[in-house]
């Protein structure tokens, strides 16, 4: 079975990531955060894979375990 990319809202984002707003953003344009995907002219997401991955890098990077 394939799997399916769920793109993730940016309020959905700051939930999983506890980040605010404008330091997401602020980590996006510094290229520390992943690159939302345009989903129409007013509309951004953000793989939920890219988001999953950046979690597990953070939690690496605090623990010490290579992920």
């Amino acid at each position: 079975e394939a799997h399916t990319e769920r793109l993730l809202p940016l309020p959905a984002v700051l939930d999983r990531t506890a980040m605010k707003r404008a330091k997401l953003y602020a980590d996006v344009a510094a290229g520390t955060f992943p690159k939302p995907v345009r989903i129409s002219a007013n509309r951004v997401a953000w793989p939920e894979s890219h988001v999953s991955r950046w979690i597990a890098q953070k939690i690496a990077e605090a623990t010490g375990v290579v992920a």
